[in-house]
């Protein structure tokens, strides 16, 4: 038998002008759409003369019909080749992850063939060949049951007598011996099988349109055993986890397929390694011949690609080239690589790279290859892999923190109250709550991976104890997993990917910043928010929410002194002791901004919320205050609201005590001049939540005036700021025309506009809202895709309305969909400004509008050539 690359004859002539069943040449017809992506890249290969041996492409229309029963000329597949050469049949479909039946090799195989080649390789490789092609054609073409030859132990001429008696037995008939009936049968095989019900499903789970294609394509064998140095393997010529050059791959002598990379320690590596030999020790010709190769391949082919290849006597032979499989930063390395070594332009580069795919570089991750002890499952929603040990209290969290020991903080549900706790752990779950409860949102703030909703587990805090999925007892001090990219929970400590914001993250997040046309901006409310912020290269602050500075240890005794004051009087005396902090709080984000707009949002939760629900904390609480704990009880309970986040929060609290907006206000104005001495002009943008109705704009922004007047009267200096409104109940959306005229900005909040709209709580629409997506009642969960739809029309009537009478008004959404990249379009074709997401989102938010603006640009493009 000749191995080598079959020369082209007369009778291929016909063949190539047949679409449906080509040779491939460097102009036959063949495309990705009609024929497959390894046919199409095998095409490529031709052109750029690289040593493929002669294959002929089945068009996706050619495998439906084999598929019913109407088989292609066999015979002019087989004169393509010489009688002589063994053939293997490969899948091609238009994506490689859509899968496809597994490759055939050998056929042709057939006692005769199998007595010429035991004179030319030796009557062990011979028998090993022939011993593959029967138990693969057994068992995808005859379907047997692979078990059959679980009992034949032997190799070579005898386990190859053995399995053909196998073969007669379990069939009935002889082994095939003519090539034209074996090669119908694979094809026959390979095409019912891609038509398989199961095979339909699996595909279409990946993203496959229910009627993907299958093309095949038939290929000359090497045998890749034999005399001299023969084998085969797979080169790459980067790590494909982290992206780095580095010639990766494995080779195993005397072998076919992808054998070598199941070989374990007897397959050898490609490039000198001190760990053992190498296919440059043994065949230093082949090895460079191969780097060569994929060097070619990587500058024609703009990607960075796999060699399948087979060396036969010292020889190389390439067999396929894919797209090298990567993680997210090997994907952002390679990218920026190709573009800054002139292959592809940076807009490509940042074209490449899934705007979600960037979550993997900002947050730790588990390694792709880690053992997963799952545990349950929830709702991921912040992204970043943790571990650590349980813990069920933010206190417990705080020890643990001081103890340097990393912990999982385990809540039913977090509240304002648990937000040093969370800050203290290394990631939190919750039992309850969506994609926008509490938990999620500060998570997300914090860059804390976070798993809410887990209803599949079941907490039982009261005895500090979480039982899992199957059954399993979590105690505090155990150690657990939270994966919050996607949602597991995993028991033990499996290997983590740290995060990696190299110079290829800057490199691509500079160019996209280059590209996009609308402006992301962070949600920050403490100066560690604000510096991430700064360090991801957010334009300024979209949402400060000031509540959440209240919390902390010396400020929360204060604010509750302010909620039991009987009159304004004392109510501002109270806060007297609050304007410095705040005023240093708002110093410190102007300072870290260096002169980029802040927009901090006036004060909204509900009072209650700062009141402790326990008899535990109502004792503490009347202890500080001086007062017996039934006065304290009656007070809080006076306070309760049956549906508080409806109830007085937001601008109806600086309307009715208007004693805390005031405060801010002098915080905010004082910070302007403080931090403006030493750097860039500060100018704060002061936002009014949950704003209803004209009057409401008109009140705060007569004392806020009133407020920026007095500070400027006692400083002896000028400043300026501007005042808008947080846009989150349908109403302000419809009547935002009559206050726009007062206001510099309409931020959106749709958090709250989407609960408000669909009638829903953030908080409670988990634990059903997978079902209302898997029945079809919702497309994507509204608290997690902003619903263009309904909501988005309420977002187009506010702006419009707003602009009727502002026209320079400046509009931007600032809830959590403002990171997702679907939100970003429409706010972009919506004419808003900018977007406003967590900072480690805006990594994702700044990619994603880049896309939008480069795909816009293509599309002008190709509009003007048409």
């Amino acid at each position: 038998m000749t191995c080598r690359r079959a020369p082209r004859r007369n009778q291929g002539q016909p063949l190539q002008n047949n679409p449906h069943t080509t040779l491939i040449t460097p102009t036959a017809p063949v495309t990705a759409a009609t024929h497959g992506g390894r046919a199409k890249c095998l095409q490529r290969l031709v052109r750029l003369d690289l040593p493929v041996p002669r294959t002929v492409a089945l068009s996706f229309d050619a495998v439906h019909r084999i598929a019913q029963g109407d088989l292609p000329d066999i015979s002019a597949i087989l004169g393509e080749f010489s009688p002589e050469t063994l053939l293997c049949v490969r899948p091609s479909s238009e994506d490689p992850d859509w899968g496809g039946p597994g490759a055939v090799l050998n056929i042709g195989m057939n006692d005769a063939r199998h007595a010429d080649l035991c004179a030319s390789l030796g009557r062990e490789a011979a028998a090993a060949l022939y011993l593959r092609f029967v138990q693969s054609y057994a068992i995808h073409v005859a379907r047997l049951d692979p078990d059959m030859f679980d009992d034949i132990a032997e190799d070579g001429a005898s386990g190859l007598k053995a399995t053909l008696h196998a073969y007669e037995t379990e069939t009935e008939e002889p082994f095939p011996q003519d090539p034209a009936d074996q090669l119908a049968g694979v094809l026959r095989s390979m095409a019912r099988a891609w038509e398989g019900t199961s095979a339909r499903l699996l595909r279409q789970a990946k993203g496959a349109p229910a009627d993907a294609g299958l093309g095949l394509v038939v290929q000359e064998m090497i045998p890749g055993v034999g005399q001299g140095e023969c084998g085969s393997g797979v080169l790459q010529l980067i790590d494909p986890v982290t992206g780095l050059p580095q010639i990766t791959g494995r080779y195993l002598s005397q072998s076919q397929g992808r054998e070598a990379l199941g070989a374990g320690t007897a397959a050898l590596f490609l490039e000198k390694d001190a760990r053992g030999p190498s296919l440059q020790d043994v065949a230093p010709d082949a090895f460079t011949a191969l780097k060569r190769h994929a060097s070619l391949m990587r500058e024609k082919l703009r990607e960075e690609m796999q060699l399948e290849f087979v060396i036969e006597n010292g020889q190389v032979h390439i067999l396929d080239g894919v797209r090298v499989a990567r993680s997210g930063r090997a994907a952002v390395r390679i990218a920026v690589q190709l573009a800054q070594d002139g292959i592809i332009t940076p807009q490509e580069a940042v074209m490449r790279i899934e705007p979600h795919a960037l979550n993997e570089l900002l947050h730790r991750q588990v390694a792709p290859r880690a053992r997963r002890d799952l545990l349950g499952r929830g709702i991921a929603a912040s992204p970043g892999a943790a571990t650590g040990r349980i813990v069920f209290t933010s206190a417990d969290a705080q020890a643990a923190a001081a103890r340097r020991e990393a912990c999982i903080l385990v809540r039913r549900e977090t509240s304002p109250e648990d937000i040093r706790g969370m800050h203290a752990a290394a990631g939190v779950l919750t039992e309850r709550g969506g994609i926008t409860s509490h938990a999620a949102v500060i998570g997300r703030g914090l860059g804390l991976p976070c798993i809410v909703g887990a209803s599949s587990m079941k907490f039982l805090t009261g005895k500090n104890q979480v039982i899992a999925a199957d059954g399993r007892v979590l105690k505090a001090g155990d150690i657990i997993t939270l994966d919050g990219t996607t949602g597991q929970v995993l028991a033990g400590e499996p290997e983590m990917l740290e995060a990696a914001l190299d110079d290829s993250f800057q490199t691509l997040m500079g160019w996209a910043e280059d590209f996009s046309d609308i402006g992301v901006r962070a949600n920050a409310d403490s100066p560690a928010d604000a510096q991430t912020a700064r360090n991801f290269n957010a334009q300024g602050i979209g949402l400060c929410r000031t509540e959440h500075m209240f919390f902390e240890p010396g400020r929360l005794t204060v604010m509750r002194e302010m909620i039991f004051a009987e009159t304004s009087a004392d109510r501002a005396a109270v806060l007297e002791r609050l304007l410095p902090m705040q005023r240093e709080d708002f110093t410190q984000l102007f300072r870290i901004m260096q002169g980029q707009p802040v927009c901090i949002r006036l004060f909204d939760p509900p009072l209650h919320e700062f009141l402790p629900a326990t008899r535990g904390g109502q004792r503490e609480l009347a202890e500080a205050l001086g007062l017996p704990v039934s006065d304290v009880i009656r007070r809080i309970e006076a306070m309760e609201e049956y549906n508080p986040m409806l109830g007085l929060r937001g601008v109806r609290l600086g309307v009715t005590v208007p004693e805390i907006y005031d405060m801010q206000a002098r915080a905010i104005f004082e910070a302007t001049l403080k931090a403006s001495e030493e750097g860039d002009p500060v100018v704060p943008e002061i936002m009014i939540p949950l704003v209803s109705a004209k009057r409401e704009v008109e009140l705060v922004k007569r004392r806020v005036d009133a407020v920026a007047a007095a500070v400027r009267s006692e400083q002896g200096r000028g400043f300026d700021f501007r005042l808008g409104v947080m846009v989150e109940t349908p109403r302000a959306c419809l009547r935002a025309g009559e206050f726009s005229h007062l206001t510099s900005f309409l931020s959106f909040g749709t958090n709250d506009l989407t609960q408000m709209a669909y009638g829903l709580s953030r908080d409670d629409a988990g634990r059903f809202m997978s079902d209302y997506v898997n029945q079809g009642v919702f497309p994507e969960d509204p608290f997690h895709v902003l619903d263009t739809e309904g909501v988005g029309e309420l977002l187009k009537l506010g702006a419009e309305r707003g602009r009727q009478t502002n026209s320079g008004i400046t509009l931007s959404i600032c809830g959590e969909h403002g990171g997702n990249p679907e939100s970003i379009a429409f706010c972009r074709s919506a004419g808003f400004d900018y977007v406003s997401c967590s900072p480690f989102r805006v990594p994702v938010a700044r990619l994603a509008a880049a896309h939008l603006a480069i795909g816009h640009q293509i599309s002008g493009q190709e509009d003007e050539t048409d």
